[in-house]
C-alpha cells in the first residue's frame, strides 16, 4: 500500500510530507529513502517500492518542501540549477531533523539509504541521527566534503567507476576515511539506478540493491 504521510520536524515543527509505503503484516522493519536534488520523483517511488518488496515499510521525506511545496524539477540544466539552489537553502541541521522525523515514524529496526544528494544525506544521518541500524549511500558526491561527520551506524557505499561528477580521488578519500565500510565500484556512470537516465545500468542497479538489502539484513 502506498500513499502520503505528514511528519513533524523537530527543528521547527514544520509539517513535512513524505511518500509512504507499507509492506503489510509481514513487515520486518523500516527504510528511509532520501531523494536526489530533483525531489520526490517517480524514480524515488520506484526505489521505495523495491524495499517494500523486500519487506520494509518505507518513508521518503520531501526535504525541499520549505523551498517550494511539492518540489519537483527536471533533469535539465535549468532543473539542475533549481535543485542545487534548494540544496543550498537547506541546512544540514534541518535536513538531519527531517530525516530523524522519518526514522522515528517507522517500525524498528530502521535503515537509511539515498541517491546522489540523498547518498550524502544518508552519510549525514549515520552520524547525526539516532535509531539508525545501518546505512547505504549511493553515489553521494558531497560525502568527500563531509568526512568530519563520522558515522555512528554501519555504512555501505556505492559509486560508478565512470562517474564524471565524482573524481576517483574523492572516492578514495572516502574509502580511507571509512576503512571498515564496504565500498563498491560499478562499471557505470552517475545515477546508474535511475531508469531512463543516460547512465542507467540495470545490472549495476540490481547488484547494488541486492547488496544493500543483504547489508540491512545483516544489522537486523
Amino acid at each position: 500500500m502506498s500513499g502520503a504521510k505528514i511528519l513533524k520536524s523537530g527543528i521547527d515543527g514544520f509539517s513535512l510530507p513524505a511518500l509512504s509505503f507499507e509492506a503489510g503484516p509481514a513487515c520486518i522493519g523500516g527504510v528511509v529513502v532520501i531523494q536526489e536534488i530533483f525531489g520526490l520523483t517517480a524514480h524515488i517511488a520506484e526505489m521505495c517500492a523495491a524495499f517494500v518488496k523486500a519487506g520494509y515499510d518505507v518513508l521518503a521525506p520531501g526535504l525541499f518542501e520549505r523551498v517550494e511545496a511539492s518540489f519537483h524539477t527536471e533533469m535539465s540544466p535549468e532543473g539542475m540549477q533549481k535543485g542545487l539552489a534548494a540544496v543550498r537553502a537547506c541546512s544540514w541541521d534541518q535536513v538531519a531533523s527531517d530525516v530523524q522525523a522519518a526514522i522515528d515514524a517507522l517500525p524498528k529496526p530502521v535503515y537509511v539509504t539515498g541517491f546522489c544528494y540523498g547518498g550524502a544525506i544518508s552519510w549525514l544521518a549515520a552520524g547525526r541521527c539516532t535509531g539508525v541500524s545501518a546505512v547505504s549511500c549511493f553515489y553521494g558526491r558531497l560525502i568527500a566534503g563531509m568526512l568530519d561527520e563520522e558515522p555512528k551506524a554501519p555504512v555501505m557505499l556505492h559509486y560508478g567507476a565512470r562517474d564524471h561528477s565524482i573524481p576517483m580521488e574523492s572516492v578514495e578519500c572516502v574509502r580511507a576515511a571509512a576503512p571498515n565500510s564496504p565500498l563498491y565500484l560499478y562499471d557505470a556512470g552517475h545515477g546508474f539506478c535511475r531508469d531512463g537516465s543516460s547512465d542507467f545500468d540495470a545490472a549495476a542497479r540490481d547488484l547494488a540493491m541486492a547488496r544493500t538489502i543483504d547489508w540491512f539484513a545483516r544489522w537486523r
